[in-house]
């Protein structure tokens, strides 16, 4: 076991597992500047450790992420919007989607504008069943950023997309299990288990083929099936060369478990 110490948010690592838990619980873990800065710190640091073969996204307290930290707004001199957005939340966004280690989201309470596009980003979403997802932009006369408008589409189809982001109404977990914005819903006491078990699970698979599966879910998302296919064939030709490969054939001749090293 690991850790390193955050102001705003704790970074452990147990048995490959890395755990990030954004720790502002009397803001609802709002997204303020170290907040954002640590959060993407912490995920390049993640890509560095081999040690780390999949991640933990979670909330401290009652909420998952409310967000933006909207006192921070009030402050004097803000940087403006577009600026924040491109400069603060995109990174973290492409950062998730970047990381060649499936991230899994435990939403533990509210997901809340940014926030909600944190647990969007994320790989694998289970929710407890106090969560919720809420996308006010339209209520604080913004519009949606941080990849809502294009992960929300993808995750449950244009329809529900639209209600969500126009009518900004909650939408509590098992609403959220049934139109599949996320595969699992448990207590709130056996969610940050639950998530650990899973994330422990993907944890245990060759971390070559993990990050190729990865990218080609991506690219599925933005090409057609004959690009999709060859771009199959491509990642297929780098992992038959693998060492972890020739590992899983041989366990599976051997009738074992494989112990594969990303090599």
């Amino acid at each position: 076991m690991s850790g390193s110490g955050f102001g705003a948010l704790r970074w452990e690592v147990v048995d490959g597992v890395g755990s990030i838990t954004l720790d502002r619980p009397d803001a609802l873990n709002a997204l303020d500047a170290t907040l954002k800065a640590e959060l993407l710190s912490v995920l390049r640091t993640a890509e560095r450790d081999r040690a780390v073969r999949a991640v933990v996204l979670t909330g401290a307290g009652r909420a998952f992420c409310a967000g933006q930290d909207l006192k921070e707004r009030l402050g004097p001199d803000p940087t403006p919007l577009d600026v924040e957005v491109r400069e603060r939340f995109n990174p973290i966004i492409l950062a998730m989607r970047r990381l060649p280690k499936p991230i899994v989201a435990a939403v533990n309470g509210v997901a809340a504008g940014a926030g909600a596009s944190l647990a969007f980003a994320a790989d694998l979403r289970i929710a407890a069943e106090s969560a919720s997802f809420v996308l006010a932009f339209a209520r604080i006369g913004l519009a949606p950023d941080s990849g809502a408008s294009w992960f929300l589409p993808r995750l449950v189809g244009l329809a529900h997309a639209a209600e969500l982001l126009y009518l900004s109404d909650p939408m509590p977990a098992e609403e959220a299990l049934r139109i599949g914005l996320v595969s699992q819903v448990v207590s709130a006491e056996a969610l940050l288990d639950h998530a650990r078990t899973l994330a422990a699970k993907v944890a245990q698979g060759s971390p070559t083929a993990v990050a190729l599966t990865k990218r080609a879910l991506d690219r599925s998302l933005e090409v057609g099936l004959a690009d999709a296919l060859d771009h199959e064939a491509s990642l297929q030709g780098i992992a038959g060369r693998t060492a972890d490969h020739a590992e899983g054939l041989a366990a599976f001749v051997e009738k074992r478990s494989p112990t594969f090293t990303g090599e």
